[in-house]
């Protein structure tokens, strides 16, 4: 090993001690140039009851309010802990917030927070392994108004014909989001950004942050090599990073934290992976006691793209809720509708079907229709597979 792994709390937070570093990371991050930084503490405990909250990295951003939290490994309630995280990052500037006066009475004045002192909030979740079912290198979510979503669900507003219908809705939502009154405008402000270092090495863009989180997953690998950030050795701020994760001035404590962080991350793993498994295991049965049959192929062949989407035709042609089928395959909606793209639509796999029981013949639907060769074919097959009957 020549540089401990970054990812690990203990590197993560001696790195960004660094202002320079953490500047420069937030800078390539939100693509924006900082004018001042300054550290914040990260151990917080709300109310005497209130259990300690410590955030990996706080600092205050040309009046910005960013935490930046690092994540090495699976867990189950990441979405809910870091909406607290987030919502917490907001109610601690009631510790520098000013205050105001307000006369009561001729004699008596009122001190109260002065809430229009209140900064916005990033919440940047740097994930090292999860990506919460997302293949985007990084999601961000800020309180829009309910009407931006009904407008995009709603389907009949989308259907062809509706041009004038849709292009009104829109000028309605925009006039929205650009109403300032009363600072409204400030809740859109605040972002709670998970970033996922999977998906950004994988997809590779040519982003200001791609190598941050390249240099990263290297120091993942236990055994990396100084040939590994050979690229990054002329680069002021990663130069500094690597002084101070090398593994030449690390002590014999940061070690022994290494060794105990692959043992508890290990035993860790066996143990979400036997809950998950009898999990997986439980859902078949129920598959199997409301007919379907499909439970038992999914746990067979889930690990293979292709069965993946037969199996999903086959939820498809029963109608089954988009909802359900990312249950059944263990894959989240998004990528459950990508793979629904290469099935058409319903009324185009009718209007085959229909032709098919008639001429039994794929020149002759192609005569009669505007459908593509490719779609008919794809539809043929599969009526050939499922819906024709089979003797055993």
């Amino acid at each position: 090993m020549y540089l401990a792994p970054l990812n690990y709390d203990r590197f993560f937070k001696k790195t960004f001690s660094n202002l320079d570093i953490a500047k420069s990371f937030i800078e390539d991050f939100l693509d924006i140039k900082i004018e001042e930084i300054t550290l914040l503490t990260n151990r917080h405990k709300v109310t005497n009851e209130a259990m300690v909250v410590e955030f990996d990295y706080r600092c205050k951003v040309d009046g910005k309010f960013i935490v930046v939290d690092m994540q090495q490994w699976y867990k189950t309630d990441v979405v809910k802990r870091f909406y607290l995280y987030h919502s917490l990052n907001s109610v601690l500037q009631l510790e520098v917030i000013k205050t105001k006066s307000i006369q009561i009475a001729q004699s008596k004045k009122k001190d109260t927070p002065n809430y229009d002192s209140l900064e916005p909030v990033y919440t940047l979740l740097w994930f090292a392994d999860d990506s919460l079912g997302f293949t985007e290198d990084y999601i961000s979510f800020s309180l829009l108004p309910d009407d931006l979503v009904r407008c995009l669900l709603d389907k009949t507003l989308w259907e062809k014909g509706n041009a004038k219908s849709l292009s009104k809705e829109r000028q309605r939502i925009l006039a929205m989001l650009s109403n300032k009154t009363k600072q409204i405008d400030f809740l859109s402000k605040n972002k709670l950004v998970y970033i996922f270092q999977k998906n950004i090495v994988k997809n590779n863009k040519s982003s200001k942050y791609f190598p941050w989180f390249d240099f990263a997953e290297k120091t993942k690998n236990e055994n990396n090599m100084k040939g590994d950030f050979e690229k990054y050795e002329t680069h002021k701020i990663f130069k500094e990073i690597m002084k101070r994760i090398n593994r030449e001035v690390l002590q014999e404590e940061d070690f022994q934290y290494i060794t105990d962080y692959a043992i508890f991350r290990e035993e860790f793993r066996v143990h979400e992976e036997s809950i998950y498994n009898n999990a997986w295991r439980e859902g078949q049965e129920i598959g199997k006691e409301i007919g379907k049959e499909i439970g038992k192929e999914i746990g067979k062949e889930i690990g293979h793209q292709e069965e993946k989407f037969e199996i999903i035709k086959l939820f498809w042609v029963e109608l089954e809720p988009i909802e359900r089928i990312a249950l059944f395959m263990r894959l989240s909606i998004a990528e459950v509708q990508q793979y629904m793209r290469r099935i058409p639509d319903k009324e185009t796999f009718e209007i085959v079907e229909k032709q098919w029981n008639e001429y039994k013949n794929i020149q002759d639907i192609i005569n009669n229709t505007s459908i593509s060769e490719g779609t008919i074919q794809r539809i043929v097959t599969y009526i050939l597979d499922y819906k024709t009957p089979h003797n055993d």
